[in-house]
């Protein structure tokens, strides 16, 4: 039996995602072999496809989440057609991922989800769900009442993080280069909507003179120092992503680069992550109409060059979804 899936053979841009007919894989014990239905699109998978990722051996089929449903399971955990959801774990770097028809990950890695949704909707879900609830529960350790900035607040994770500290008694400020995006952000959590060029503890603290509780970085190494200076005394600043490409700070000295009255801490999120990431609650929310999904586009599977052209061209916000 064989299956179509996009496969990198080199660093490259779009056009270095392949369209192939490869064997569907085989399932082991303890490993799910899954239709896959839809997957979103992440940057991360971007860089890796640029060779940006780590430890990222080619030729390989990307995808660091998916959901489906279950085409195989040899020990019998899951039933054959159950909805599932996985993510991260390795998935489209130290083992094939999701840009194909079929996807076999290890059992503990899948989520089985009740749910009606459209597979558009659902596949929206993993990676951001993941890592805007992590960064904020586990990461910041958020509480009702308090302020936060999230830099990169365009991002699907910044969209979906600013949705969560909303509903979670937040009072949310996000930051975009973008003017014409102020009411988008809006929809999704924010109050205060700051302009991003380069700098924004100013402009933050004339709306929270005292500085804001928390900050979740998106963005990455290079606003640092800034988002120091828009936190309050005792906050705390949370690194949760790499929009800007940058992975390290150059002569970074945390003696020196740590104010001594403010605290810094990361979220990467893991498969493990994913397992307690509440999946189910926030597909019921969504069925009750409690919460909204920013999800930009969705795209049938033959045009997954294109949409990694347009993520890159920060066309429409939003999360990005394939589906097949």
């Amino acid at each position: 039996m064989t299956m179509r899936a996009f496969v990198v053979h080199a660093p490259g841009g779009p056009e270095a995602l392949r369209l192939e007919t490869r064997p569907v894989p085989s399932v082991g014990h303890g490993q799910v072999r899954i239709r896959v239905r839809a997957f979103g699109i992440n940057r991360a998978e971007i860089m890796t496809r640029k060779g940006l990722s780590p430890a990222v051996a080619f030729p390989r089929i990307l995808g660091i989440e998916a959901v489906g449903t279950v085409d195989a399971c040899p020990s019998g955990r899951l039933d054959r057609d159950d909805i599932v959801a996985t993510a991260m774990g390795g998935m489209g770097r130290t083992f094939d991922g999701s840009y194909a028809e079929y996807l076999v990950v290890p059992e503990e890695q899948v989520q089985t989800v009740h749910t009606a949704l459209p597979w558009s909707t659902l596949a929206a879900l993993p990676e951001m769900v993941q890592t805007a609830y992590g960064a904020l529960f586990r990461g910041l350790r958020i509480l009702p009442g308090a302020t936060i900035l999230i830099r990169g607040g365009t991002s699907s994770v910044g969209l979906m993080a600013g949705t969560l500290a909303r509903r979670h008694g937040c009072t949310v400020i996000s930051t975009t280069r973008n003017k014409t995006r102020s009411d988008f952000l809006k929809q999704y959590g924010a109050r205060h909507v700051v302009i991003d060029e380069g700098n924004v503890a100013d402009d933050v603290r004339s709306l929270i003179p005292d500085g804001v509780d928390n900050v979740l970085d998106l963005v990455g190494t290079p606003t640092m120092a800034d988002n120091f200076d828009a936190l309050k005394p005792s906050g705390l600043l949370c690194l949760a992503g790499i929009l800007s490409g940058q992975w390290a700070l150059r002569d970074f000295s945390p003696m020196f680069d740590i104010p001594t009255d403010k605290r810094l801490t990361a979220y990467v999120g893991d498969a493990q992550d994913f397992m307690r990431t509440p999946l189910q609650e926030i597909v019921n929310l969504i069925e009750r109409g409690l919460l909204d999904i920013p999800i930009g586009e969705t795209v049938p599977f033959e045009n997954t060059p294109d949409a990694h052209r347009a993520i890159e061209a920060n066309t429409t916000p939003g999360k990005w979804v394939v589906w097949l």
